[in-house]
């Protein structure tokens, strides 16, 4: 679908509006100009206090006005905005109940009000107000905002501290909606050995920096891929150097992702037991075997299962799954069924993810391979997550949301017993560095004053990185240097 938006001072807000149109219709392309008229969007007055708009589809025309209760340019795009959802709105029936929406942190919006001391209604009012948010989701991010103060009471006071996040790039396939860095194991096994002597590096003088700088450690994330693909032997040696380079004393939290249950066995348990970490995540993402089949993950219902109970043998006390919604030929009948099954597990947690397009995954480009259902559909599964988390015990700790999620929904981690993840609330609401470590992971580097964000991403395939591992572990810590310290390593 073509899109002309007819107003030269648009120009710059041309990626914004297609996100905008992008809610409603599939596969946008935004053009400045006239073009053929079949449906364009143009700003027909723009004051300091109002912005009306005119949206003509197929020769059916729509107007909206905003206020603009600001007067800088982020208060121009939030009037574009909502003129274009109420028009959208009008014209397809579709009631986007995150508003205007399209970042993937909405409490992170609510934190900030809280801080100021606002109440619940005020912040309702003004979000409402500010992005069209509907009550329902207003009412959702005061109870994960609630939540995550009393998981972490410290949660805005931890900004002279990291947490870590360690990528290991591997996995025994990559499913079709994946683009994390995921390598199979099979093929590149041979490249594990000098991975990780990169790897080793990387954690040894990063932790170094931090002991010497007394930065503490808030919490350890190992993620991926999937890092249990590699041998029990080699995950001995990682672990053996991160409990090595970095002061464990502060650490509140260690996970070790073992998502696929394929790469889970009892010599890897062991090892994990070794170093007292009991948080894992085994993710079923569907309990129906033709899904898992379809969707590239090599393992069955079966499988995960009995992986589960063996991890409860080894004494893992936290175990989070996670669930796909929208997952291709999939009903409300799957996930029902998905649900009766985590319901005999009973996990600690629970994500819930809808399922997104990401640009570069397989499922993307071979849309026509992987059918979906539609949006009314993903809506009832969805809901069906959230009456199962309500009646069993289970409460929303943390959001957030991707471009391209079916339904213009949200993934939700539910927890029970209080065991969150504090990792997954503070890489979502961006209180602190998150420092990256590894293939393909990157770093959000958060100025302790400002709150100023730069991101740094190290290589995303093994050989880049093995090559180059040096030199983005110098250039992390002279950042550090700079954002801690206000001066630069020298060499």
């Amino acid at each position: 679908m073509k899109i002309y938006v007819d107003h030269p001072e648009l120009e710059p807000q041309l990626l914004f509006i297609k996100n905008i149109f992008n809610l409603y219709f599939e596969d946008v392309f935004v053009l400045n100009g006239k073009g053929d008229n079949q449906l364009t969007f143009n700003i027909t007055n723009h004051t300091m206090t109002h912005v009306k708009a005119c949206l003509t589809i197929a020769g059916q025309s729509y107007q909206s006005e905003a206020v603009r209760p600001e007067t800088d340019k982020k208060s121009v795009k939030q009037a574009i905005a909502k003129t274009l959802v109420n028009m959208l709105t009008e014209h397809t029936g579709i009631t986007q109940s995150w508003g205007t929406l399209t970042g993937i942190r909405p409490t992170k919006l609510y934190h900030r009000l809280y801080r100021q001391g606002l109440s619940h209604e005020a912040i309702c009012e003004k979000l409402a107000a500010d992005y069209l948010i509907s009550r329902e989701k207003l009412d959702l991010m005061r109870d994960i905002v609630r939540i995550q103060n009393e998981a972490i009471p410290d949660l805005y006071d931890l900004k002279r501290e990291v947490s870590v996040y360690i990528g290991i790039p591997f996995c025994p396939t990559k499913c079709a909606y994946c683009t994390f860095p995921a390598y199979s194991i099979l093929v590149h096994k041979n490249d594990v050995p000098e991975f990780l002597v990169g790897l080793l590096h990387e954690i040894k003088e990063t932790g170094e920096w931090l002991k010497k700088n007394d930065v503490k450690v808030t919490s350890i994330y190992f993620g991926g891929g999937t890092p249990t693909s590699i041998t029990p032997e080699d995950l001995k040696l990682l672990l053996d150097e991160c409990y090595r380079s970095f002061d464990m004393t502060a650490v509140r939290e260690v996970t070790v992702e073992a998502g696929r249950p394929d790469t889970i066995d009892p010599a890897t348990l062991d090892v994990l037991n070794d170093f007292h970490i009991d948080r894992i995540s085994i993710n079923p993402q569907s309990f129906t075997d033709e899904t898992l089949k379809a969707i590239g993950r090599h393992h069955s219902v079966a499988e995960t299962v009995e992986k589960f109970k063996l991890a409860r043998e080894h004494q893992m006390n936290n175990i989070n799954m996670d669930l796909i919604i929208g997952l291709p030929n999939e009903d409300r009948t799957h996930v029902q069924h998905s649900l009766a099954e985590v319901a005999r597990l009973r996990p600690e947690s629970i994500t819930v993810h809808t399922l997104s397009f990401k640009r570069a995954s397989e499922m993307t480009r071979n849309k026509a391979k992987y059918p979906v259902a539609d949006r009314d559909e993903i809506m009832t599964m969805m809901g069906l997550t959230k009456t199962y988390a309500r009646d069993h015990g289970y409460v929303p700790y943390y959001l957030y949301r991707q471009k391209n999620i079916l339904g213009n929904l949200e993934n939700i981690g539910y927890a029970i017993d209080k065991e969150y993840s504090l990792y997954n609330i503070l890489i979502m609401e961006e209180v602190q560095t998150i420092l990256g470590i590894g293939c393909g992971a990157s770093s959000k580097l958060i100025h302790p004053e400002t709150g100023k964000i730069e991101n740094y991403l190290n290589p995303k395939d093994p050989k880049s990185y093995n090559k180059s591992y040096k030199h983005y572990t110098t250039e992390k810590i002279r950042k550090l240097e700079l954002l801690y310290n206000g001066t630069a390593v020298v060499e």
